[in-house]
């Protein structure tokens, strides 16, 4: 009995580690994963010659910085003998920081390991991993905690780090319950499958032994999640929880060939050691906690200060475009929907219907050159529950209500009578050709660019196992963004690219909650009926064009035949069908980068002008080039 309150005892008691032993311990284990990482690329030195992973010419193009300062000083450092010798020299210097002392000569150390770090990252863009960043910050810590002659300092630079592995587990734990593989058991032998991080006898045992993988699962669950009662009971808690962390990377290290994280997460364990243990223990008698209010007074600010972005993004997200209009359709929803170009009677409206997770902006280039330059008349629309749109129908949502949306649009947005084309990209696509029968002779010609096919989950084996991670990332993206966590998001290169008035709206339509939740509302209904769709197209009496991206076709060529599929679709019910691609365009730069969504606009402007405008009467601007003579490919 003796026995076990004595290994009770020290199990459940605080770490008593002194300020100075675990700035020393942090440091070298940090210094290890940087001995580990240089070792590693000096190995595989193969990689950074001509054709290699990491060849700079190649590597370059991509610039991890837009300062040229920076972009000047990262080519410096980045050739090949360079970069060699400052991994040789990082070995040197990691060797010497394992050596005993307690310095500030160390400081320079820790400093340069982490610089140098930081300062070949772009180099290293394939096979740099979360270790390195770990690492990097723990010796920032502890190079400016043995450069400061001050103890509060030190204790506010330790505490920063305490918080931050703190966050790391925590965060890491509350993401992986969001989703369902961690809570069901199947994440595990998921990872044991795969080329990168899979380990074949693992994998069988996990499937020989399923509740024990369940349990270890679980298990991993529960540290993370829970990491932050190291503070509660008086440090009593923190070996346990420091242990089990420990464990779990070893195991991490051995099992999935992490073996950087071994020691650089571990690394941040001293510091939460010597935070979490009771300052009536003479080794933390003097620490100052005042970070912990300065943490918290900075998690207050940023929660305000992040409810306030969301709530501005929301009202721009509402509000609509100065002229914009609404109806309201027969499922009572209200959509909201802009008008250009020039209103000519003898000239089909071009309708556009936007993808899934996307925005009527996103069409910005096509229609500034169709309406502006063309004098297309054009409407654009946004579906229920997308940007200032609102879904008021409770009934569980099918593809049939946004086809009921879209024919209510146009039967009372546009005079009767008045023929359209009706243009779409990917899912909007589909939804357009569902349609078609219901407006009849007033569709002029169907668009679809870069389309979604209702068979693609059965036909392309690419699609279909992309499904499944697809369905759960719109999910965890519609979770997370009513969280608030919209406000963390960076501005895409996409968003960028659209023409420079579109950018802060749509920029707010993609970090607010709506577009995600309507997003994943409607990938839920494809998936159901896409996932047995096994029949052939029913005929489109009207004209159509499928104008292709390249990516696309070229990642996944059964895209190409359900393109065609499409077409032949037009032709059965005799009318035109047609295929081109837009060389070097991918699924979404067919619209936001410039030059291709110019040419796809070229396209359909001479797709309306010879398939669906009026051969007699005043025939709108095309180009003087017709693109639909170049570049089709039919089947």
């Amino acid at each position: 009995m003796k026995l076990v309150k004595k290994l009770s005892s020290s199990l459940f008691s605080p770490i008593p580690v002194s300020r100075d032993r675990a700035i020393g311990i942090s440091e070298r284990l940090a210094a290890l994963s940087s001995i580990s990482s240089s070792l590693e690329y000096l190995h595989q030195h193969r990689n950074l010659g001509p054709g290699g992973l990491n060849d700079w010419e190649i590597m370059r193009q991509t610039p991890e910085s837009r300062i040229p300062a920076v972009q000047k000083l990262t080519d410096a450092v980045s050739g090949r003998r360079t970069t060699l010798a400052l991994h040789a020299t990082r070995v040197a210097c990691g060797l010497g920081m394992l050596l005993p002392g307690n310095s500030r000569w160390r400081a320079a150390g820790s400093l340069y390991l982490g610089a140098t770090t930081t300062l070949l990252q772009a180099r290293h863009r394939y096979g740099s991993d979360g270790s390195d960043q770990v690492a990097t910050q723990v010796q920032a810590v502890t190079g400016l905690a043995r450069l400061s002659n001050s103890p509060q300092v030190k204790d506010a630079l330790m505490w920063y780090l305490a918080i931050q592995a703190n966050m790391s587990y925590a965060a890491s734990g509350w993401v992986k319950m969001a989703g369902t593989k961690w809570r069901d058991g199947s994440a595990l032998p998921g990872v044991m499958r795969t080329r990168t991080y899979g380990f074949e006898h693992a994998y069988r045992l996990t499937q020989r032994y399923p509740r024990a993988s369940r349990a270890a699962q679980h298990a991993v669950l529960a540290m993370e999640c829970l990491f932050p009662v190291v503070y509660l009971a008086g440090g009593r808690l923190t070996r346990p929880m420091l242990g089990a962390a420990g464990g779990f990377h070893v195991v991490n290290a051995f099992v999935m060939g992490l073996g950087r994280f071994m020691t650089a997460f571990p690394a941040m364990h001293p510091m939460v050691a010597y935070t979490a243990a009771p300052r009536t223990l003479p080794a933390v008698a003097g620490r100052d906690d005042r970070m912990v209010r300065t943490a918290l007074a900075l998690l207050a600010g940023g929660v305000t200060g992040a409810a306030v972005l969301a709530t501005q993004r929301r009202a721009r997200v509402m509000a609509g475009w100065p002229m914009s209009r609404t109806v309201t359709t027969r499922c009572g929803n209200v959509l909201e929907y802009d008008v250009g170009g020039k209103d000519l009677a003898d000239r089909p409206v071009l309708v556009f219907n936007h993808g899934l997770a996307s925005t009527s902006e996103h069409f910005a280039w096509i229609v500034e050159r169709l309406a502006f330059d063309l004098g297309q008349p054009v409407v654009t629309y946004a579906r229920a529950g997308y940007g200032p749109s609102r879904r008021v129908r409770n009934a569980p949502y099918t593809l049939r209500e946004s086809v009921d949306d879209l024919e209510d649009l146009i039967r009372q947005a546009l005079p009767d009578g008045r023929r359209v084309v009706l243009v779409g990209h990917s899912l909007g696509a589909e939804l357009n050709r569902r349609t078609v029968e219901r407006l009849g002779d007033r569709v002029a010609g169907v668009v679809y660019l870069d389309p979604t096919h209702p068979g693609q989950l059965v036909r392309s084996s690419r699609q279909r196992k992309g499904s499944e991670l697809f369905t759960e990332s719109l999910k965890d993206m519609a979770r997370w963004t009513r969280l608030g966590t919209g406000a963390l998001m960076s501005r895409p290169r996409w968003v960028q690219d659209l023409p420079y008035p579109y950018r802060e709206k749509v920029f707010a339509l993609y970090t607010d909650s709506r577009l995600w939740t309507a997003a994943a509302r409607e990938w839920e209904a494809v998936h159901g009926e896409f996932r047995d769709f096994d029949a052939d197209l029913e005929p489109v009496p009207a004209p159509g064009l499928v104008v292709a991206a390249q990516v696309t076709v070229d990642i996944d060529p059964d895209q190409l035949l359900m393109y065609h599929d499409i077409a032949r679709a037009h032709r059965e019910a005799g009318r035109h069908g047609e295929v081109t691609v837009v060389e070097r365009a991918g699924h979404d730069t067919i619209l936001s980068d410039a030059r291709h969504a110019r040419t796809a606009a070229d396209l359909i402007a001479a797709f309306v002008e010879r398939h669906c405008a009026p051969r007699t009467g005043p025939a709108a601007a095309v180009p003087a080039a017709d693109p639909l003579e170049k570049g089709s490919e039919e089947k």
